[in-house]
Formats: C-alpha cells, sequence, structure tokens
C-alpha cells in the first residue's frame, strides 16, 4: 500500500521535546564509548609497552590497524545505512566494537589483539558516521546546530572519562579491564538503542511507506501535535528507486562530494595536528609546561568548552559563517602557538586553540551528511570521513616531513593555509544548511535510478 508520508516536513514541524533529548543521548552515548574505545590505545600501550608483553614495532601495527580499521569502516557504514536501513547499520557497528572490545580483553598476545583491534576499528569507523546523519535526520532545522554541538560533547567527553579511567584502573589490575568497560558500556548502549525507530525519512524514500507512517505517528503522538501537515508545507513524492554510488561523483552532486572530503580531510588532519604535536614542539624547544597538570587541563578543557560553546551559538551564526569564523581562528592560534614563550600563554592559547579546532571538527563533520539527499546521505557522509581517516594515516609522516625540513615554521605555516584554504572554499561554495530542512538543501537535478529499491519482504 503506498501513501503520502511528507516524513521531512512533519518531524521538521515538531516542537524539540523528550523524544529528541532521548534520540540525542542513545546516539551520543554510542560516541561517547566510541571515544573511549579509540582513546584507551594510548595508556594500554604504554602499559603493554613496559611490561614487556609488547614492543615498540608491535605498537606500531596495532595503530595502523585500528587507523585501517576505521578507515574502512566508515566507508562500509555509509554503505550499509543506505541499503539496509539505520537501524540496522547502527546496531550492527555497535555490537561488531562492543563485543571485540570484550574479545580483545581476553587476547592470548599481542598478534591476537592487532587482529582483534582491526575487526574493532571497522565498527569504531562508522559510529560517527552514523551519529551526525541521525541527529540531523530527526531533529529540526531550527535546532540541528546545537544538537550537533550537544553531540560533540557526550562524544568528547570520552576523552576525559577515558584517562581518568585508566589512571584509577591500570596501575591497579593491568590494561584488560579497560577494553572490558569499553566492550560492557557498548554493548549497554546497543541494548538501550533497541528502542530507537528507523529513520522515517529513509524508509519513505525506500518505499515502506506505512512503516515511515506508524513511525512519524509515534514521535507526532509523544509531541502532542495531532494536527494534519499544512497543505503549504508538503513535499513532493519521489518514486522509491536505489541510487548508485557513482551518484556521488555525477555532475549535479560531485562539487558537494568534494566540498564534503575537503573539509573532513581538513577537519581531521588539523584536529590531530595541531593537538597531537604540539606538545612535541615544545619538548624540543626544551620546555617542560606540556608535562603539566595545567596543561592538560587546558587541553582535555577545549574538548568540552568548544562543543558547549556550539550549542549556543550555531543556530544563530548558521553553519557557513561559523566554519569560516572558526577556521580563521583555528588558522591564527595555530599559527602563534608553538612561538609561545610564558606557561600562562601556552595554557590559555592552548585552551583557546584546542576549543576553536574541536568547534570546526564538529561543525565539518555536522555538516557533511546535510549537503546530501536522503537515499544517498550516508554513503556521502562515509565517503567524506573515510578520505578524512585516510588523511589520518598519513598525517604524521607530512609533519614529521614538515618539521624536519622547514621546522615548525613549516608546519603551522601548512595547518594553518589549510584552514584558510577551507574559509575561503566554504566562502565560494555558498551552500548555507542552517534553518534549512534537508530536503531543501538537496541537488536540483537528480541522475537517473539503475534500479528499483528491494523491497522488505511482508512482516508479521
Amino acid at each position: 500500500m503506498n501513501i503520502r508520508v511528507n516524513a521531512g516536513a512533519r518531524l521538521d514541524r515538531l516542537p524539540v521535546g523528550p523524544f529528541h533529548t532521548r534520540v540525542l543521548w542513545l546516539v551520543g552515548l554510542g560516541m561517547f564509548f566510541d571515544s573511549f574505545d579509540n582513546t584507551l590505545s594510548s595508556s594500554v600501550l604504554a602499559t603493554m609497552l613496559h611490561s614487556g608483553w609488547s614492543t615498540l614495532q608491535l605498537n606500531s601495527i596495532f595503530m595502523s590497524a585500528t587507523f585501517v580499521g576505521l578507515t574502512i569502516g566508515a566507508g562500509l557504514a555509509g554503505w550499509l545505512s543506505d541499503r539496509f536501513g539505520r537501524r540496522f547499520a547502527y546496531q550492527f557497528n555497535l555490537a561488531i566494537f562492543g563485543g571485540m572490545a570484550l574479545v580483545s580483553a581476553f587476547a592470548p598476545s599481542m598478534p591476537w589483539l592487532i587482529a582483534f583491534r582491526f575487526v574493532m576499528g571497522l565498527g569504531m569507523g562508522a559510529e560517527y558516521v552514523m551519529g551526525y546523519g541521525l541527529i540531523i535526520e530527526f531533529v529540526p532545522p531550527t535546532h540541528r546546530g546545537r544538537y550537533l554541538g550537544l553531540l560533540a560533547l557526550i562524544g568528547g567527553s570520552g576523552v576525559f572519562v577515558t584517562s581518568v579511567v585508566a589512571a584509577l584502573i591500570i596501575p591497579l589490575v593491568g590494561w584488560r579491564p579497560m577494553f572490558v568497560i569499553g566492550g560492557i558500556g557498548t554493548l549497554w548502549v546497543w541494548w538501550m538503542r533497541r528502542h530507537l525507530p528507523e529513520s522515517p525519512r529513509w524508509l519513505e524514500r525506500v518505499g515502506r511507506t506505512v512503516e515511515a507512517e506508524q513511525v512519524v505517528q509515534a514521535i507526532e503522538k509523544e509531541a502532542g501535535v495531532t494536527e494534519p501537515l499544512p497543505y503549504g508545507l508538503q513535499t513532493p513524492a519521489k518514486e522509491p528507486h536505489w541510487v548508485p554510488f557513482s551518484t556521488l561523483f555525477s555532475r549535479p552532486v560531485i562539487r558537494r562530494t568534494l566540498l564534503a572530503i575537503v573539509i573532513n580531510v581538513i577537519c581531521l588532519f588539523g584536529s590531530y595536528s595541531l593537538t597531537g604535536w604540539m606538545p612535541t614542539f615544545f619538548v624540543r624547544q626544551g620546555m617542560s609546561v606540556t608535562h603539566s597538570l595545567g596543561f592538560n587541563a587546558a587541553m582535555m578543557g577545549g574538548w568540552i568548552a568548544g562543543p558547549l560553546f556550539l550549542s549556543y551559538i550555531s543556530d544563530r551564526l548558521g553553519r557557513r559563517a561559523a566554519i569560516m569564523l572558526f577556521a580563521a581562528a583555528c588558522a591564527c592560534l595555530g599559527a602563534i602557538y608553538p612561538f609561545l614563550t610564558s606557561s600562562v600563554a601556552i595554557i590559555l592559547c592552548g585552551f583557546l586553540l584546542v576549543s576553536a579546532v574541536a568547534i570546526f571538527l564538529t561543525l565539518g563533520l555536522g555538516m557533511t551528511p546535510e549537503l546530501f539527499p536522503t537515499e544517498y546521505r550516508f554513503r556521502g557522509g562515509g565517503v567524506a570521513q573515510m578520505f578524512g581517516r585516510l588523511a589520518l594515516i598519513g598525517s604524521p609522516f607530512v609533519v614529521l616531513g614538515l618539521f624536519n625540513r622547514f621546522g615548525i615554521t613549516g608546519v603551522v605555516g601548512a595547518i594553518s593555509g589549510a584552514y584558510v584554504f577551507i574559509a575561503i572554499l566554504v566562502m565560494v561554495a555558498g551552500i548555507e544548511t542552517n534553518q534549512q530542512s534537508l530536503e531543501a538543501l538537496e541537488p536540483e537535478e537528480h541522475p537517473e535510478p539503475s534500479e528499483a529499491f528491494p523491497q522488505p519482504a511482508t512482516r508479521r
């Protein structure tokens, strides 16, 4: 039975309430444990190296396996989400990295742990693709920016919690319980997410209109909205069809795809390069401030303060203006940061720099899925993040090469120049996603579909 649902317009008119808060926390907790499981590497690897359970070479392979898994997982998540549904994909990826985290706790040797970590990385790489995409499909455009900031706040706090838990647990009982904590927490979120509905936007686009109507009605009932959608808000119906991967590189869409790729590459490369390498530069200059509690607290505090500040200004300022503003802030702060000599100035500027980097990272990852229509939204986001993850794999070699040849000036000049470039690119692209429905943001032209979307078997 075919019915008109108008899922997007009906979701966009809803007042923000308990349903959206529940979605935020269920999605955010998945990203929290993704950050937890990803961040535990540093403390766990240091402990294994000290005890002789691992070596520097095996630790390097462990990190490489993690990055490869994250890269493949980001791309795989996009295809699974668009083909089989958001609900299947986000539960599948949580089960993978939660289950493999528990298995990792019982690894008999480092080569086995590396193999487990690679599979675990497939699930972790999917979570950020899923998280930002799910939030924008459920939250009305008037509040999307705020919820993107809050989502990043919940996910980013996993970095801080990991360091605290590691400092308490590892000296007492070793590194294995860290994987147990991450695995149990992830599987708990997986169990809680069973109540999170499928995206009605996706259901309607693939022809499962009865299910889409049921989901939207349940959400409307919870929000206390019962009146029909006004005619003026209704959107044109589209014939369900499967859009091929090549659509991302077709004439109407390729500019958005390339924009999303460049944004993801620079926001991921910049964030890891600035926050990961700056302490090394200070040490090379003979400064010990990087080992102080104040420095570490400032660095950690920026990952909390940045997204929190963004949640208050994003919907007012707009995604396009905010990206340009904080790209410029990252460029300026990053350019002066390595040349500071006062401990107070280093800590203060470090806090502001990490805050700006965290804001830009959230804006970049959050804006990406807004650029693509529902039929291939997650493949677009997955491809962009996949290229961003590839940039991370190469970033240590790029930064080290620049440092050895041109010194600190060459490194900060290249990173700051990349931020300036993306600010100009976003300005020229002229795409503003703030306060607009996802349907209104779709490209004006669409390529011809390659096939009808496969319909599910009738459910009892």
